[in-house]
């Protein structure tokens, strides 16, 4: 691993002791781009070394300690000043004193609550970090090294499938279903699309997967919707009676699990968003949440018995989950709701 400079007289570096063997994924920065970090989940030890190398050898480096902080925190980008710490670890490496030569100090953070799942959004970032720190009188020597977080799942076998009717009263009737309410990472949504009344020329019908982020509270809350991906039904005009089956595989989408009031700070749900155009571009559209979560059928061999325990904790329950917001009105029996027309 690189060193990397900071003042005049020392360098500091971060190394994990399974460095070598530790998967890497590769997450998201801020900058939208995308980075690979070393993997880890929750319960398991973060353990390595700190190396502190003087640069100029047989100078002597007075300090007033150093120490290692393992630190997992949530930024909200409209208040840059403020971080919300969940996780704050310390150890203390070395007493106030003098450093004459290069030094290795170890640590070791046993079987670490990691919560949460690495995050970053549009507004919101949630990060764990190594923070190493030789404390001075002016300005102290710090290295910073990311890690990323990925929480496992394991879903009870209730998994219930969703069925809608919506419609147009006299004009559109349709009956969409989808095989199950609750998908992994890598699954593959499964559906049919009916077509029992259809007096209106549609010549497009599409399925989105929308991604909303939602951060703040109260009067201070932001929304995001974030298209992931368009999947195209048809194109053509329907006539009754014919049934539109749907396969669309989330794999190669990039999708996190389902986040709900993370912390209190910030939620991420997602919604199968249903639209059909007809042939004077108006547009109807209906909204059905889904919870997507990350398989954890299959545990890391390095994982602690704690962690495979915590594996098997879903972010949420999904007695939590809220009503998906209804664009259109559901039809009770008989076709008497409207599509929303935008």
């Amino acid at each position: 691993m690189s060193f990397f400079s900071f003042g005049q007289s020392a360098e500091i570096d971060v190394v994990l002791n399974d460095a070598e063997t530790r998967k890497k994924v590769e997450h998201k920065t801020e900058d939208g781009k995308k980075d690979k970090y070393f993997l880890f989940y929750d319960g398991e030890t973060v353990s390595g070394k700190v190396n502190v190398t003087l640069k100029n050898p047989g100078k002597r480096l007075e300090h007033h300690g150093i120490k290692i902080e393992f630190v997992g925190q949530i930024e909200l980008y409209y208040d840059r000043g403020n971080h919300h710490e969940f996780v704050s670890l310390v150890k203390d490496l070395a007493r106030p004193g003098e450093i004459t030569q290069s030094q290795t100090f170890d640590f070791e953070f046993t079987h670490v609550e990691k919560p949460y799942e690495s995050y970053t959004g549009q507004n919101v970032k949630l990060r764990y970090f190594l923070r190493a720190t030789v404390i001075r009188r002016l300005n102290d020597i710090t290295k910073e090294m990311d890690i990323v977080v990925h929480t496992l799942s394991t879903y009870p076998e209730l998994n219930s499938s969703i069925k809608m009717e919506v419609g147009i009263e006299d004009c559109l009737h349709i009956e969409f279903e989808y095989n199950k309410s609750k998908y992994h990472l890598k699954d593959v949504i499964v559906g049919k699309i009916y077509f029992l009344l259809v007096r209106i020329k549609i010549k497009h019908m599409e399925i989105d997967i929308i991604k909303r982020e939602t951060t703040g509270t109260g009067p201070s809350v932001y929304h995001e919707n974030d298209t992931i991906a368009k999947y195209e039904i048809m194109d053509g005009a329907p006539v009754r009676g014919e049934s539109i089956p749907i396969r669309l595989f989330l794999a190669g989408y990039d999708l996190t699990p389902t986040m709900r009031d993370i912390n209190k700070k910030f939620s991420v749900r997602y919604y199968l968003n249903l639209v059909l155009i007809d042939e004077e571009e108006r547009r109807y559209f209906k909204q059905q949440e889904i919870t997507l979560w990350r398989k954890g059928d299959v545990v890391r061999k390095s994982m602690s018995h704690q962690a495979a325990i915590a594996s098997q904790r879903f972010e949420g329950s999904a007695a939590s989950e809220m009503n998906a917001p209804k664009c259109i009105s559901d039809i009770p029996h008989l076709m008497n709701a409207f599509l929303t027309l935008f």
